[in-house]
């Protein structure tokens, strides 16, 4: 099978988010307006702890998300692959990618 996505892939070519993508792009779309919002806060020179306020908001709506990603990949790729018996290889993705948003980057 093609593999999609990461370097990895995907084992049945769809990520795990796919059964619920409408409310995956609403949590987006919700975090976009923050962003938005506080872009009018500078614009408007609001006060810089109501900016940091909002920052904080927004960090915890992408940790949130970031969450349900992890959570997906976990429930479905993840056991997919360890279906599959290649499930090492998924198992040492998930850790990295638990570092990297551990670590920020």
């Amino acid at each position: 099978m093609k593999q999609t996505g990461t370097p990895t892939g995907y084992l049945e070519g769809m990520p795990g988010y796919k059964s619920h993508k409408p409310q995956v792009q609403t949590r987006l779309r919700r975090i976009e307006g923050q962003i938005r919002g506080v872009q009018k806060m500078v614009d408007e020179e609001r006060y810089c702890i109501d900016v940091l306020t909002q920052v904080g908001a927004i960090k915890a709506a992408l940790d949130a998300f970031a969450l349900v990603l992890l959570q997906d990949h976990t429930e479905h790729c993840v056991v997919e692959a360890i279906r599959a018996g290649d499930g090492s290889q998924k198992v040492r993705e998930l850790n990295e990618a638990v570092e990297r948003l551990v670590k920020g980057r």
